[in-house]
């Protein structure tokens, strides 16, 4: 078995984490959150994620997020998309890279995104 030459470290604090907390961080705080990350030297940092406002509603406000974004040359900043609507919103924002959902077990697909692995892969 070969193993890969590099690893590329993604950090996705700002989705991930603020998408778990009980009240919704400000939109002018997300932002300056990845900037911060980003001005640190990080090269990747995942702003934000395209996903149903009813599910996830610390998500509510991807676009503005985008649209309020610094973009530092040389840092990418990738958004989670579980769908083709997510990735249609995404790009409508002005994303230049997607992170695809997808899950290693059923159960947790459907807890996730709401339907099977098989369905989530049709969905693109």
């Amino acid at each position: 078995m070969s193993l890969p030459r590099k690893v590329r470290i993604v950090e996705v604090g700002p989705r991930d984490g603020l998408q778990n907390e009980a009240r919704r961080v400000p939109t002018e705080i997300k932002i300056e959150l990845i900037h911060r990350l980003a001005d640190a030297g990080l090269p990747a940092v995942e702003a934000t994620a395209f996903v149903s406002p009813k599910w996830v509603p610390q998500m509510s406000d991807s676009a503005q997020v985008m649209a309020g974004l610094r973009r530092k040359p040389g840092v990418a900043y990738p958004v989670l998309v579980p769908n083709l609507q997510g990735f249609e919103a995404a790009c409508a924002a002005g994303a230049e890279e997607v992170a695809v959902f997808g899950a290693a077990s059923e159960t947790f697909s459907r807890r996730n995104i709401n339907c099977s692995i098989a369905q989530s892969l049709e969905r693109f």
